[in-house]
């Protein structure tokens, strides 16, 4: 592996023309600077310069070997100016995707973190359906974004880079004067007599309630098509029905209803946040990862 420090030594001697002026730039005695570049050549299996009347002049393999260097030394500022960036982050901006159910449960923790760490980034935030979020993100709207699936309908890796940031169970809503509404955990095979209460438009924890019930032994009775969680709440606190919902959704109880535990008998959907694979991430952008896994992470958090 070639040595980054006699790298740099080459590429001074090549722009200042001396061993001498490269010496004193570093440090080094002109001894010095031709034993690193003697050890470089080595390296190489090459010689790199040569002399001549005007001083040290690079052979084809240095020319080849400086311009090289050149690109790896920007590339190394770059890096640890990101680095610094993550440091201080005194600068920079995120924007990023979230849908409704995180929005108004999961990230709200980590942009108040995020805030308190990096006062002075500036974060965006765009809430859509998936549809949206992905076209987003494929045209560079938002440099990242949380997603979900489900295990019948992955997002493949392929698409983009995901992340998992955690598991977001299927819980039940009844209402508070439910025969099961003192039960901490039941099974979906225990819910054949009930009727429910699912998201309209074709939403996919309709999906996941016809896989359960069907795994289960039943079809479920369709008592109500609510427009969101808010809505399934407040008509199964009146008793309308049951409803099934992932955890997050749920974070802003309604007072009228019990939530309870599936288990294995509703299948899970994953978090992920996703960015395109080709993306150069800024320094803001990855802190703000961090803060977001740190979160998802933390035990004491209400999601």
């Amino acid at each position: 592996m070639l040595n980054v420090k006699r790298l740099e030594l080459l590429l001074d001697v090549v722009e200042l023309g001396s061993v001498t002026a490269a010496g004193a730039k570093h440090g080094y005695s002109p001894s010095g600077v031709s034993q690193q570049l003697r050890r470089l050549e080595t390296e190489v299996g090459q010689p790199l310069l040569q002399r001549h009347t005007r001083g040290m002049v690079p052979t084809e393999a240095g020319h080849v070997l400086a311009s090289h260097t050149r690109r790896i030394l920007r590339q190394l500022a770059a890096a640890e100016s990101d680095l610094a960036g993550i440091a201080g982050l005194g600068r920079g901006s995120v924007t990023m995707g979230t849908f409704p159910t995180l929005g108004g449960s999961f990230l709200p923790l980590v942009i108040s973190r995020f805030k308190k760490q990096y006062p002075a980034i500036e974060l965006r935030v765009r809430s859509s359906r998936f549809e949206e979020l992905v076209e987003m993100l494929e045209n560079g709207q938002v440099g990242l974004s949380l997603l979900w699936d489900y295990e019948w309908d992955r997002i493949q890796p392929e698409t983009f880079a995901l992340t998992t940031v955690f598991e977001d169970a299927t819980v039940l809503i009844v209402g508070k004067e439910h025969r099961l509404a003192r039960r901490k955990q039941v099974a979906m095979a225990d819910l054949s007599a009930e009727e429910w209460i699912v998201r309209g438009d074709e939403h996919p924890v309709v999906e996941v309630l016809h896989r359960s019930s069907e795994a289960a032994g039943f079809t479920p009775r369709i008592a109500f098509e609510a427009n969101d969680y808010q809505e399934a709440q407040a008509m199964a606190s009146v008793g309308l029905g049951i409803a099934l919902a992932p955890r997050t959704a749920v974070v802003n109880k309604h007072p009228g209803v019990s939530i309870l535990s599936l288990g294995a008998s509703a299948p899970s959907r994953r978090i992920l946040l996703a960015h395109r694979h080709e993306r150069v991430r800024a320094a803001a952008e990855i802190a703000f990862q961090g803060t977001l896994l740190d979160v998802a992470k933390d035990p004491g958090a209400a999601f």
